[in-house]
């Protein structure tokens, strides 16, 4: 009986480390700008795909909490923290539907079966991310007002990186799921 709580204890303790890597790896990811165009991107909603798909639905699901988490306790673990405010006011301005919506996009992300179809991976992967954008463009109008152009100042600029960013998902899914062998 001891056995198997041990056992039960050190799988607790391998996806709380597993899962603090993954939120270590997505404020990572929220730092480094690469140049893009219309404006520079960062490979967060990649790294909320990978999350999605190496980990699964419920340990995706776990880091990205762990992520808000640790953002909203004031660790500058978000794009435009330390420089733009941190913890709780921050992860409530104009970003907060975004964030919100890496829940949903990791949940799904892990949840999609993928095969060899490239296709279809694409499009189950551009489905994940729509709720990054729904959610954010949704917040964005409560905050500033629907009287103002939501689509294009929280959606259009970023568009062309995100298909550039569900397309290199796409073309390594297949050994993104290997990882989940792993854990």
């Amino acid at each position: 009986m001891e056995f198997v709580k041990s056992l039960k204890q050190l799988k607790i303790i391998k996806y709380l480390f597993i899962a603090l890597i993954g939120s270590i790896l997505l404020a990572i990811s929220s730092k480094i700008k690469l140049p893009f165009y219309p404006v520079p991107m960062t490979m967060q909603t990649f790294v909320v795909l990978f999350i999605g798909i190496a980990f699964g639905w419920k340990l995706g699901l776990a880091t990205i909490s762990l992520y808000l988490f640790e953002g909203i306790l004031g660790l500058p673990v978000f794009s435009g923290t330390p420089e733009k405010g941190v913890g709780l006011i921050y992860f409530t301005g104009p970003t907060m539907g975004y964030l919100i919506g890496f829940l949903v996009a990791a949940y799904f992300a892990g949840k999609f079966n993928y095969d060899n179809n490239l296709i279809n991976n694409f499009l189950k992967l551009s489905f994940a991310t729509s709720f990054i954008y729904i959610f954010g463009i949704a917040w964005l109008g409560f905050l500033i007002g629907w009287d103002k152009p939501i689509f294009k100042l929280g959606a259009q600029p970023f568009l062309l990186a995100e298909l550039f960013k569900i397309l290199i998902a796409t073309l390594a899914v297949k050994q993104i799921k290997k990882l989940r062998n792993i854990i």
